[in-house]
């Protein structure tokens, strides 16, 4: 066994040579100067005794103590003292006893390790939503909520170093930041991201699965639709909202054409026919793929001409405020609500519910209402034959939705409006 002193004090010549060390080990001298451990051994391969040469790394001397961390750097840089040289030597025995080639099984390694970093979650998440069959619009908003709620806290990670606590906070802060709706929605999609690497091979196990039941669930308020009071207590306090014009108009919005959130923040002004004054959905943005036309009153026009003062030149109408080439998410329509202290008692998806109630309570005709709202008719035959859009009639129906509106917000009774149709039933 060779001697710190033998290790240190041997000179370079002309030629390499060895000094043995024992057990297959030796060290060999370079004429540059440089000292590597080398380990000599025999492998079986097809029935035969092969010799092979496994190189640990280079012989260095240590004076003084080294951190835990200084340590390891040397060791990724392959550098160690006899004494470690020995222990990488019975390790690489450890192998041959196996039938294992240390230098392949090294290789290997390397291969894993390049793999785990280039599996971030984020690159994995990526990956994932590319391979949804969803349509581009979903697949965007998906991947706003993991870039808001998720990717910051482990984006970078590889994912077979994310635990479960990694999980759990990141469930927390979106339970207390966002609501109890995006913390439901991050946690599907961390299972679902999870388990498509492990059928990559990329991890193990679903770091997000013990954690999935750790928050209480999400106990949804089924879109409650709001008292005629209530509609104009909200509307108040909206004129009363200071922080944001943008998603005030945008509420609005919403009240005076009775469309998803998510749509009213998506509107584009390419949609827009002010001379007409409707709104064109096209198929590819609408929940049931097919066309919708939207009619506007006055006092939406009203809200569309104000916004086009700030962001006309822009693609969307609400566009996202560091992202302007995009459109704002829900996200800030839930702060808002938040902010004012409603966010308990309305959900913004209840303005449609609350909308169909009213106006099928004061006798409009169903198939209006439905077609505004743009359902889908639940019987087959039906579909069939009624393709009416009811546009005309829509228009009408939505200024004095619009109408009573301003007098609920004002306070006043709606009574004074003359429904022109509200004696025709559903066809």
């Amino acid at each position: 066994m060779l001697t710190e002193t033998e290790c240190r004090s041997a000179k370079p010549q002309g030629e390499p040579y060895k000094l043995k060390d024992g057990k297959g080990l030796y060290l060999e001298v370079k004429p540059n100067g440089i000292k590597a451990w080398r380990y000599r051994f025999e492998l079986v391969h097809e029935g035969k005794r092969k010799e092979s040469m496994f190189a640990i790394g280079d012989y260095v001397y240590v004076s003084g103590k080294e951190t835990d961390e200084e340590t390891q750097v040397r060791h990724n840089n392959r550098r160690f003292t006899s004494a470690e040289a020995r222990r990488e030597r019975d390790k690489a025995r450890a192998l041959v006893k196996q039938g294992i080639n240390p230098a392949h099984n090294r290789q290997l390694d390397r291969i894993k390790r390049e793999n785990e970093f280039a599996n971030t979650f984020e690159a994995v998440a990526r990956k994932w939503i590319t391979l949804r069959d969803w349509e581009e619009i979903t697949k965007k908003r998906r991947l706003d909520m993991l870039e808001r709620v998720v990717f910051p806290h482990i984006g970078k990670l590889p994912v077979r170093q994310i635990t479960s606590l990694h999980i759990l906070d990141i469930l927390k802060k979106a339970n207390e930041g966002n609501g109890p709706s995006v913390k439901d929605e991050a946690k599907r999609t961390m299972l679902a991201i999870f388990d498509f690497a492990i059928a990559n091979l990329m991890m193990d196990t679903n770091p997000a699965y013990p954690v999935r039941q750790s928050l209480p669930a999400n106990k949804t308020q089924h879109k409650r639709p709001l008292a005629q009071e209530e509609i104009g207590e909200l509307l108040r306090d909206l004129a009363g909202y200071e922080r944001n014009f943008q998603v005030v108009s945008a509420f609005k919005l919403m009240w005076l054409t009775l469309a998803r959130p998510k749509e009213v923040i998506g509107i584009r002004w390419d949609q827009i026919d002010f001379e007409e004054a409707v709104w064109h959905r096209p198929t590819d943005l609408m929940k049931k793929r097919k066309p919708h036309t939207v009619p506007l009153p006055k006092q939406a026009i009203e809200i569309l001409e104000g916004m086009k003062k700030f962001t006309g030149h822009r693609h969307h109408v609400f566009p996202h405020r560091d992202k302007r080439d995009e459109a704002m998410t829900d996200n800030a329509l839930r702060q808002a609500l938040k902010n004012m202290g409603w966010s308990k008692r309305y959900s913004p998806h209840a303005t449609r519910t609350t909308g169909s109630t009213l106006l099928n309570g004061l006798g409009f005709n169903g198939d209006w209402i439905e077609r505004q709202l743009a359902h889908a008719e639940p019987n087959a035959v039906r579909r069939t034959y009624n393709q009416a859009d009811h546009l005309e009639d829509r228009k009408k129906m939505m200024q004095q939705w619009a109408d009573m509106l301003d007098l609920w917000m004002a306070g006043k009774d709606s009574k004074v409006i003359v429904l022109e149709q509200s004696n025709r039933k559903r066809a």
